[in-house]
């Protein structure tokens, strides 16, 4: 027909425009960021940072309220100090304590928040997954409470997991109380939350990494800035007022050589192996307690008399343990200390969790994988001193290896290590130990111990982090160059007659309306031709009822494939940059879905590429190569 032509052009199904408002562009076509970050990033730095300070106070104010209810408890006096309980005099009245704490921090639950209970991380992670990331205010007061109560009365469990979970409560609390979007409040959560555990052990950096691999699910620009700002300020105001010294103090060693880091890295895998094993107890402890006759209520003080049964054999497994950490870094437990210390911990720790009551996981994890290292580091160094194996390098292997396979926060883990005892020669065993019991948990594990409650709960946590494919390719690159475009001036009697002439061209759904110029217009479908209510006299102009969207060539298939979902189309005209009124080319879901598939064949496909004896095959033979799928 001389009303239609062939044209390097595009289209969008169900994307028209008015022709009074004139070819406009929308979405990703309205001009890319020059930046990666926009003005509203200076914003959610600015209250990040505020948060960061109200975080670290939280956080000193969270470690001086333990020390004195710990205080009160088991010395009888009234001081902020943080102390061990492990040098009271109370005999089998300490049995009763951490019963006393538990029962307090049941009833907490019960009428004041359920969502104080555990030790915070996984129930944060569900909120950021399935509530826009939305904490109950009242749980920013509750929490950090709760935990000074149950660690007080000598919960064996660390400051870190509730002053995390606090740290999050505050910054959702002030995401909420702003006009923020989701991802905004997820970015203030997580600040909340970095700015805690930055606060805590004086780790900056292993905070941030610890936010992006469990709470962000993301490492991009946006977010990464405003938590590692609320990161550094935390951890600039904890040393004005404790100090620069470092949280686990330990006596200087020499580089490990090849045979150590190999001895390090067997660590490592008895870690990881560990680390399954003290998950998979944990919950199933947790799964006994649900099968009592009785309201979950009372499992904290049930859970609780187990705690003070061990205390009572055991004083070193009560209360936060920070002391515990720094003896085994040192050498200063004999074999036999170093076992029981391991075991009887495990035991309390995994008992109290599993009742459900307010802590930790971070310490617990730190001590029953460095009194594990500290045994495995003694033994080495007493039958094969030769190897070179140090038993403080042993102890520090061991607890982030233990942690690092539990939580599977790898980069955290090994960060962490270094930043708490400022030993940097401890890199190399660190990094292999910890890797070592990732690679051992990730085998045996689907979920981690911060990941299964919410599993069980019908939740998926996003555990791995790669670049979109769909963002490595460009619009031009998959769009088609053939679409079949309408004349503005054609009569809409004339389209109609193309639609039902059995052409090629009734595959498309949308097609490009231009002028003579070629300019674009706007997009008609066949609903719009085929109206009823459109005259067949009418020029095709009038059948379009709204701008057009558009995408430019250098724009990713990510852009298009949002820009799609956003607008509601299945098809989107390719402009470029250089006169985006002109199509160029069509996208369609089609494409993008193509792009995938190529995605797929590619990552599945197996070949050799480069032969040492014989021909090496063409590039047309390698890519019939089979799929390894086959």
């Amino acid at each position: 027909m001389a009303d239609h032509k062939i044209a390097q052009s595009s289209s969008t199904e169900g994307l028209p425009v008015a022709p009074s408002m004139g070819p406009t562009l929308s979405g990703a076509a309205a001009g890319r960021r020059s930046t990666l970050v926009e003005a509203r990033n200076i914003v959610i730095s600015g209250l990040a940072v505020a948060i960061g300070l109200a975080a670290a106070l939280l956080a000193q104010l969270l470690i001086r309220l333990i020390g004195l209810i710990t205080n009160l408890s088991f010395y009888g006096r009234a001081s902020l100090s943080l102390a061990s309980p492990a040098g009271n005099h109370l005999g089998l009245l300490v049995v009763v304590l951490p019963a006393l704490g538990g029962l307090i921090v049941g009833l907490m639950a019960r009428y004041g928040s359920e969502g104080i209970r555990g030790h915070g991380i996984p129930e944060v992670m569900q909120r950021v997954l399935q509530e826009q990331s939305r904490i109950p205010p009242r749980d920013t007061f509750l929490k950090p409470l709760s935990a000074a109560i149950a660690i007080g009365t000598g919960g064996p469990f660390g400051a870190e997991g509730p002053i995390i979970a606090s740290g999050a409560a505050l910054g959702s609390l002030i995401g909420q109380l702003l006009e923020t979007t989701a991802e905004e409040r997820k970015t203030l959560l997580a600040a909340g939350a970095a700015a805690g555990m930055a606060a805590t052990f004086g780790s900056p950096v292993s905070a941030v990494l610890l936010a992006v691999e469990l709470l962000l699910f993301e490492f991009r620009p946006r977010s990464l800035i405003p938590v590692t700002f609320a990161s550094v300020t935390a951890t600039a105001l904890r040393v004005a007022l404790v100090g620069a010294r470092p949280m686990f103090s330990m006596p200087a060693f020499a580089a490990a050589g090849l045979l150590a880091t190999a001895c390090y890295v067997a660590l490592g895998l008895v870690a990881g192996v560990a680390s399954v094993w003290v998950t998979r107890a944990v919950y199933a402890v947790e799964d006994g307690f649900a099968e009592l006759p009785m309201h979950w209520m009372w499992w904290p003080a049930l859970g609780g008399l187990v705690v003070g049964l061990v205390g009572y054999f055991a004083p070193r497994t009560l209360g936060v343990g920070y002391d515990n950490i720094t003896t085994e870094l040192s050498a200063g437990f004999g074999m036999r200390a170093v076992a029981v210390l391991c075991l009887l911990k495990f035991v309390s720790w995994a008992v109290s969790l599993g009742s459900g009551t307010s802590g930790g996981t971070l310490a617990p994890l730190f001590i029953i994988g460095g009194a594990l290292g500290a045994a495995v580091g003694s033994g080495l160094a007493h039958l094969a001193p030769g190897l070179g194996v140090h038993p403080g390098l042993a102890a520090l292997v061991g607890m982030t290896a233990t942690f690092a396979g539990a939580s599977r926060a790898l980069l955290a883990s090994v960060i962490f290590g270094l930043e708490t005892t400022m030993r940097p020669l401890a890199v190399v065993p660190l990094l292999g130990g910890c890797t070592a019991a990732y690679l051992v948990s990730s085998l045996l594990m689907k979920d981690t111990i911060m990941t299964e409650k919410i599993a069980r709960r019908g939740l998926s946590a996003p555990s791995e982090y790669s670049a979109d494919f769909l963002t490595q390719l460009l619009v031009g690159e998959a769009a088609s160059r053939q679409v079949v475009t309408l004349d503005a001036d054609a009569l809409v009697a004339a389209a109609r007659g193309l639609l039902t002439d059995g052409g090629p061209h009734r595959r498309h759904h949308g097609y490009p309306v231009v002028d003579a110029q070629g300019q674009l217009l706007g997009v008609v479908t066949w609903r719009d031709i085929l109206d009823p209510a459109l005259a067949p006299s009418a020029k095709l102009r009038e059948a379009i009822s709204r701008r057009p969207v558009v995408i430019f060539e250098d724009d990713t298939l990510r852009d298009a494939g949002d820009l799609m979902v956003r607008e509601g189309v299945g098809r989107l005209p390719v402009v470029s940059r250089q006169e985006p009124n002109k199509v160029v080319a069509v996208l369609s879901r089609h494409d993008i879905m193509a792009a995938r598939g190529r995605y797929f064949e590619q990552a599945g496909r197996r070949e050799r590429l480069i032969r040492l004896f014989g021909r090496t095959p063409s590039r047309a033979e390698g890519s019939q190569a089979t799929p390894a799928s086959r």
